[in-house]
């Protein structure tokens, strides 16, 4: 049987293939509680081609509130199918996101692990917001994929901000994905994401998340109050 990421992935490759300009969000409790409050957030995120249910607390959302999906398409694994898939094509990857260190370490191992990828650019996630070079570097490079990965939320309203520039492309927000790219992060070990608690492992890992987690405990209670006022 096909799972839910296969059938993302089959989309997303038909559409780079037509050479179709796509937007992909991947939605957490933080992601969807910042929407909630930050109307400029909210209308970035709107214009997603597709809103993708990266955390386990959309999952389980969606189960409260009886309108189930099936299964988690997580940013990291998407990003990972997308360096496996221009590894193979030999597609154009441009890198955007994490500090100095980061950037150049993720972009290394990038090369390592998938040497028929070609990385075309990259620039770190520290610069002037008004800055033109580095979409003008992206148009003239004209990647197939571009992972932004500058924290929720400029990575949307980034893409958000800057995709009618561009003709064509995959635009994907990655987020915490390219600590562990660069291997500054580990992934949690797979009994810990089969127990749901990966969100707890990165935690304990970088207690510096510590204010991004306060999102976890409003979003159940609004996924509580959105049940109550759905069955009335």
């Amino acid at each position: 049987m096909r799972s839910r990421f296969d059938d993302m992935v089959e989309l997303i490759v038909g559409r780079l293939l037509n050479r179709q300009k796509t937007f992909i969000v991947t939605a957490n409790p933080e992601i969807v509680m910042h929407a909630k409050k930050h109307e400029n957030y909210r209308e970035a995120v709107k214009k997603a081609d597709y809103v993708v249910p990266d955390g386990y607390g959309i999952i389980l959302a969606s189960r409260i509130l009886d309108r189930p999906i099936p299964e988690r398409v997580t940013g990291y694994d998407l990003t990972i199918r997308l360096l496996e898939l221009s590894n193979q094509h030999q597609w154009k990857v441009y890198l955007l996101g994490g500090s100095e260190e980061v950037n150049a370490a993720a972009a290394e191992n990038i090369r390592e692990a998938y040497p028929n990828a070609q990385l075309v650019g990259k620039h770190h996630g520290f610069f002037d917001w008004k800055e033109s070079k580095i979409p003008t570097e992206i148009g003239e490079l004209q990647p197939d994929i571009v992972l932004v990965a500058l924290g929720v939320p400029r990575q949307e309203l980034w893409i958000a901000s800057h995709l009618d520039q561009y003709s064509h492309g995959i635009f994907i927000g990655v987020g915490g994905s390219i600590d562990v790219l660069a291997g500054t992060v580990k992934r949690a070990p797979k009994a810990w994401q089969a127990l749901r608690v990966e969100w707890l492992y990165r935690l304990l890992k970088q207690p510096s998340r510590w204010r991004r987690m306060l999102a976890l405990p409003e979003f159940v209670m609004e996924v509580f109050r959105g049940k109550f006022s759905f069955k009335k």
